[in-house]
């Protein structure tokens, strides 16, 4: 096959070993070729400017941008991009953010190559394709109740080991507030206890440390 009628996917992640296996993977296979990688968000979105790839790989962790935003402005400039989201990140949250940001696939690193080769496929066909893990993950929370932006603030500040009080003093919110806030956490995440609440927040994608 020719280099013109490859699927050109262009990577952006900042592990210099994910680029370079990402780049072993891709130029192995007979119908693709990595047209382009960078380390960062900013980079990424010049080289999908003047490359114009088939396919894009994102990470979520960037260092100067999330992987959220990159898929927003590339889905802002060019509707019709095709993007995969490529993340260590396993949780519902993140998944469902990234498919409403504007991402076809999302595929968990280190995952076998051949699901992210498939998915890499049948996006380019003009499909949405989720590996069976990570429809699972999103299925299993499909109908819980969505943790609000605030309770997210809470959150993050009890992960950071802050006492209701500081909380409170944080957020400019009355004490009583923050306890309420607290009460409706434990009850969504169904979680025992503060703690608890943390760790699935952090399982799920809705906070990170």
């Amino acid at each position: 096959m020719s280099d013109s009628n490859k699927i050109r996917v262009l990577c952006i992640d900042d592990h210099p070993t994910v680029r370079d296996g990402l780049s072993a993977i891709i130029n192995l296979q007979p119908d693709m070729t990595l047209a382009g990688a960078s380390a960062t968000g900013r980079d990424g979105l010049e080289q999908f400017r003047a490359l114009r790839p088939d396919v894009i790989l994102v990470d979520l962790r960037l260092p100067d941008m999330s992987g959220f935003e990159v898929i927003e402005e590339i889905k802002a400039e060019s509707p019709n991009a095709r993007m995969i989201v490529l993340s260590s990140h396993e949780g519902d949250v993140d998944i469902r953010r990234a498919l409403e940001a504007g991402a076809q696939g999302y595929v968990v690193k280190g995952m076998v190559r051949e699901e992210l080769l498939q998915v890499i496929r049948a996006v380019h066909a003009g499909k949405r394709r989720l590996p069976a893990a990570v429809a699972q993950t999103l299925a299993e929370h499909i109908s819980g109740d969505m943790v609000s932006s605030r309770e997210v603030q809470v959150l993050s500040l009890i992960s950071a080991g802050k006492r209701n009080k500081e909380i409170a003093n944080e957020l400019s919110i009355a004490e009583d507030t923050v306890k309420m806030h607290v009460r409706n956490i434990l009850s969504k995440l169904q979680a025992s206890d503060r703690t608890e609440a943390v760790t699935i927040a952090l399982r799920r994608g809705i906070i990170h440390l």
